[in-house]
């Protein structure tokens, strides 16, 4: 192993140390007994430990090194730096919500999740029952900790917790957490009801009761729910930005530039509203996708059958679009109940390195006629196929790879990807007319309105309302799906920048390897390419990009 492959591997170490369950989720092994340590002194080591290896990949020489481990060392530098920079931000002390961008909501979501398949596994999943008390009272304290120092909760996010949590501890298998192992009976499953029980109810019950009386009354109103309203916000949602669109963009800037997307694509809701309706009023056209019944789903059986269709779809199409395809295809499964009414309305998960848990396309199929059939296929194209499964399922596949960069992502990167995948879906005939092309302008808008609404409520102080309203004005959005956009924004500060930022950026690289190359441009090797060297931050990719265009024949 290479010096640039060793700080690769102890960067893995630190984030799957900091995350133990998502190491389970990804088949790591060594981690299937721990529960993540939300005190200060953790999160302290953490920070220590990567600014040491910020320090140190800059020490090392770039001239004479290959092209994968060129890739590598920007890849390294970049996100020990941007993880240091951000594990600085306490977020777990006023991150309290009913969405997994929650840390105690997280380990909730995950844990039911896990693969039993060994012995091991089932015994460390007892392990973690077990452990589960300390991590939600060490939770607590930092959420007290975070109140005397000024750095409060948001109120309606607390209220939707305590209302979740509620749902959990009334359920017989509290959330899924009650498991057996191949359905069946035995010590095992036994154990499992035990620790359920008598261990982990009365625990969530305590933490509920907590939120309630003792943090609910100290937690910001609607009007002040941004991170700079909290002390030293404006730094905290600084390195957050950096971290999650792995540029150095200012608020201002991204601002500026959502509101420009959103009023660009007045032409294109023009041509395809004139179409379908007659108009080339954008208030009208988007007042009809909102309004009209007929383009809501009847029920949850049509949402499954939807996203199942279109991922079968994409899947056909491919070949001719990728030269490297999943050899698994992706899972399409609705998302558990407990977690549907804090939760967007789709997500993918990635699969196992070991095979032990395929990667799974999870669809929100709660209050069917509320949501819009039109989305479901372009959903499907971002979150499935060819978005990030095809995306992280080919990384994790790139056995010349450090296991890093096969897992772990950036998220500008990433999201870009998913959102990328949106726009080639129509290139490929993916979309089956008008309406399902109106739906992929909706999701265009939706992705360019975050780079409003999450600085409008992060940087320029705007409400909760106001973030509600602007969404409301300039997407199709139903309002079930704003009220929970707008929550997850508040949750998650500068993560809902990722997605546009990266589009973006792969829209500009995809333009400048079709210049450069001209009629020796090959959209598949250029997909391939993007794909097999996982996805970097953004300036380490557009680096491999220039240096793949330059390789490529004459």
């Amino acid at each position: 192993m290479t010096a640039i492959d060793e700080l690769a591997s102890e960067l893995l170490s630190v984030v799957m140390g900091d995350d133990p369950i998502g190491a389970s989720l990804l088949g790591i092994p060594g981690y299937d007994d721990l529960l993540p340590d939300f005190g200060a002194d953790a999160q302290r080591q953490s920070v220590e430990k990567l600014a040491d290896i910020a320090r140190r990949s800059e020490k090392v020489p770039i001239d004479g090194v290959g092209e994968t481990e060129r890739q590598t060392l920007d890849f390294v530098r970049h996100t020990s730096s941007a993880l240091r920079d951000a594990g600085e931000v306490p977020l777990v002390e006023w991150t309290i919500a009913a969405f997994h961008a929650a840390p105690v909501t997280s380990v909730l979501s995950f844990l039911p999740k896990l693969p039993l398949d060994t012995d091991e596994r089932a015994a460390g999943y007892l392990a973690r029952l077990g452990q589960l008390p300390e991590l939600l009272a060490t939770a607590k304290s930092r959420h007290l900790e975070g109140i005397a120092s000024g750095r409060t909760p948001v109120r309606q996010l607390v209220a939707q917790a305590i209302e979740q949590l509620a749902v959990i501890i009334a359920d017989a298998d509290l959330g899924g957490l009650k498991r057996s192992r191949n359905g069946a009976d035995g010590p095992f499953a036994d154990e499992v009801a035990r620790l359920v029980d008598e261990v982990d109810r009365p625990a969530l019950a305590a933490y509920r009761d907590a939120l309630r009386d003792e943090v609910l009354a100290s937690s910001r109103a609607d009007e002040h729910v941004g991170i700079s309203a909290i002390p030293d916000g404006d730094r905290m949602y600084a390195a957050l930005c950096r971290l999650h669109t792995s540029t150095t963009r200012s608020p201002e800037d991204l601002h500026a530039t959502g509101r420009a997307i959103i009023d660009q694509m007045a032409a294109e809701f023009d041509e395809i509203g004139s179409r379908l309706w007659g108009t080339s009023d954008v208030a009208v056209i988007l007042d009809r996708m909102r309004e009209d019944p007929a383009l809501r789903y009847s029920d949850s059986a049509q949402m499954m059958e939807l996203a199942r269709l279109a991922v079968e779809r994409a899947e056909a199409a491919a070949p001719g679009w990728f030269g490297v395809v999943p050899d698994e295809p992706c899972a399409v499964e609705p998302l558990p109940e407990f977690e549907e009414a804090g939760t967007p309305a789709a997500y993918y998960l990635p699969g196992a390195l070991d095979g032990s848990r395929k990667g799974t396309y999870y669809v929100n199929t709660s209050r069917p006629k509320e949501r819009y059939l039109f989305l479901a296929e372009a959903v499907a194209f971002h979150e499935a196929v060819p978005g990030h499964h095809f995306q992280l399922t080919i990384a994790q596949g790139e056995s010349g790879l450090p296991t890093a960069r096969r897992i772990l992502f950036d998220t500008a990167c990433a999201e870009g990807w998913g959102l990328y995948a949106e726009r080639l879906a129509d290139e490929m005939g993916l979309y089956s007319g008008d309406i399902e092309r109106l739906g992929m302008l909706a999701t265009d808008s939706w992705r360019a309105s975050r780079l409003v609404v999450d600085t409008g409520l992060h940087h320029f102080g705007w409400s909760r309302n106001e973030a509600i309203e602007w969404m409301t004005k300039h997407t199709a959005l139903p309002s079930l799906e704003i009220a929970i956009e707008v929550d997850r924004y508040i949750s998650y500060p500068a993560q809902a920048l990722s997605y546009m930022v990266g589009r973006l950026e792969l829209t500009a690289l995809r333009a400048r390897a079709a210049e450069r190359l001209g009629d020796r441009f090959d959209v598949r090797g250029f997909h391939d390419h993007v794909l097999r060297v996982g996805p970097l931050p953004l300036t380490a990719l557009g680096g491999a990009v220039d240096r793949w265009i330059a390789a490529q024949p004459d």
